[in-house]
């Protein structure tokens, strides 16, 4: 992956690197809408109000991992575990609300409060976050290994709770509350908003905050960072605990909307986070990209599976379809900043 280049006073935020982030964003948001254009010419009733809202409130899952997937690419790390807290936090919810008077073991819970589960298995994802940053910043083993085993042990956790399967009875009524909730008497459901809420949070900390400038600065120069007297370990400690903590909340919201814990949930997500941040610009090495390239990277990835299933293709060629449309957006996204930067 080439990296974008990022020049010291753009990172302090003098104008050069919002100016190409900008850019960049925008030539993302343009290649979203071509995509649904073109889609809207090959698939029948594509073109369509409902189509365009689907978009973003079916892949809500994603766009909200995206966010900590991005923070950590920018400061020049991966999170590649989020898919596996989505599955190990469900599942928590699920055994920490189930009542304790079950017929077999995966009706059997701990019997907890409902809002007491919900603590629990968020601390649960957060240790995930707290084990990535120990490893990290710690022991300095390099995030992408790290992420990966976190992943698998996340996983792993789920699915010997589940015994291989999924646990979905003898849960409290309230259990199935906040997933499916709607608001101000709309079909928009909680999750959908609390998604928003958190790209509008995520862009003003980006733009506005010391926070996301020292983001910035550590994946750009990490060394000139140390020598500047950033905490590195502290930052990267927060934005991994961001990260999980978004993970958590991502699978509590999708366990109480299916009304089971499901070891299997969340599978891939990690890498669908990856490649949305990756579409929206998000340099690999770190130092550039924005929360907004992302949200425009995930639409794209949307158009192109939607497009695909609405033309009835195989799941082997929506793969393929996937990454053309990656490989075809990142070399297009270097050559046009390249050629602004001549």
């Amino acid at each position: 992956m080439t990296a974008y280049p990022v020049k010291a006073e753009g990172v302090l935020g003098s104008g050069h690197r919002m100016g190409d982030e900008t850019f960049i964003a925008s030539l993302v948001a343009c290649v979203a809408v071509g995509l649904f254009l073109i889609a809207s010419v090959f698939v029948p009733n594509f073109f369509q109000p409902l189509t365009m809202l689907n978009l973003v409130t079916n892949n809500w899952a994603v766009i909200s991992l995206g966010v900590g997937v991005t923070f950590l690419l920018v400061s020049g790390n991966f999170d590649l575990s989020v898919g596996g807290v989505v599955a190990l936090s469900g599942v928590l919810a699920v055994w920490f609300a189930q009542s304790a008077d079950g017929n077999n073991a995966l009706s059997t819970g701990l019997g907890f409060p409902y809002w007491l589960a919900i603590v629990c298995a968020l601390g649960g994802a957060l240790a995930v976050g707290a084990l990535n940053a120990l490893f990290v910043v710690r022991f300095s083993v390099p995030s992408i290994i790290v992420t990966l085993g976190t992943m698998m042990l996340a996983r792993g956790i789920a699915q010997v709770i589940t015994q291989g399967s999924q646990r979905n009875t003898n849960l409290p009524p309230e259990f199935g509350i906040l997933g499916n909730l709607t608001v101000f008497g709309t079909s928009v459901r909680l999750p959908v908003v609390l998604m928003v809420v958190l790209l509008l949070v995520a862009i003003f900390i980006e733009k506005k905050t010391v926070f996301g400038r020292l983001t910035y600065w550590i994946g750009a120069n990490p060394v000139t960072a140390r020598l500047s007297g950033i905490d590195r370990a502290k930052h990267l400690t927060y934005l991994y605990l961001l990260s999980a903590g978004i993970a958590g909340a991502v699978g509590i919201l999708l366990a109480s909307e299916f009304r089971s814990g499901y070891s299997n949930r969340g599978t891939l997500m990690e890498f669908d986070a990856l490649v949305t941040a990756l579409l929206g610009g998000v340099a690999i090495a770190g130092g550039f990209g924005s929360v907004i390239g992302m949200f425009f990277g995930a639409l794209i990835l949307a158009v192109v599976t939607t497009a695909a299933t609405g033309m009835v293709l195989s799941p082997d060629w929506q793969f393929i379809l996937k990454a053309v449309a990656v490989f075809l957006a990142i070399v297009t996204q270097t050559w046009a900043l390249a050629r602004r930067n001549r």
